[in-house]
């Protein structure tokens, strides 16, 4: 009876270490920074979504935290696509998509403050007026 159960350990034991073997996953790293100046942001949240193959973002997804230094890691993330947002207070939400191809990928995040919203109701440097002052010419002519 011991050796049968022995013998069902063991072929366990070999299955879970050769499933482990063929399951390629990375160590990555992140460094979350501020873009005007390049200091560190604390406590910003690091979402990591795997991606399908059809561009569709997974069900479920893993977040952690920076620490003081803006730095986070995460070891065990499978390889393929692998869309990243980072969300600080007082900064704009960052997103994009890597490729998870090696075993260890390090990623450096620069945030950006938010940008003003644009409304028609304001005026532009970068719109033209005509000599008149009136809305730049159009190319109908009324009838």
């Amino acid at each position: 009876m011991r050796k049968i159960a022995l013998g069902f350990v063991l072929a366990g034991l070999l299955a879970s270490m050769a499933a482990f073997a063929q399951d390629d996953t990375a160590l990555l790293s992140f460094q979350v920074l501020r873009d005007y100046n390049g200091k560190p942001i604390r406590n910003a949240s690091v979402v990591m979504h795997p991606v399908q193959k059809n561009g569709q973002q997974s069900k479920g997804g893993l977040q952690i935290k920076t620490d003081a230094e803006g730095k986070a890691s995460f070891d065990g993330a499978p390889y393929g696509k692998l869309r990243v947002q980072v969300l600080a207070p007082g900064f704009q939400t960052f997103g994009a998509d890597y490729d998870v191809d090696k075993p260890t990928l390090e990623i450096t995040v620069k945030m950006k403050r938010p940008a003003g919203q644009y409304s028609i109701y304001e005026e532009h440097p970068s719109d033209k007026k005509d000599e008149k002052g009136g809305e730049p010419d159009s190319k109908e002519k009324p009838q």
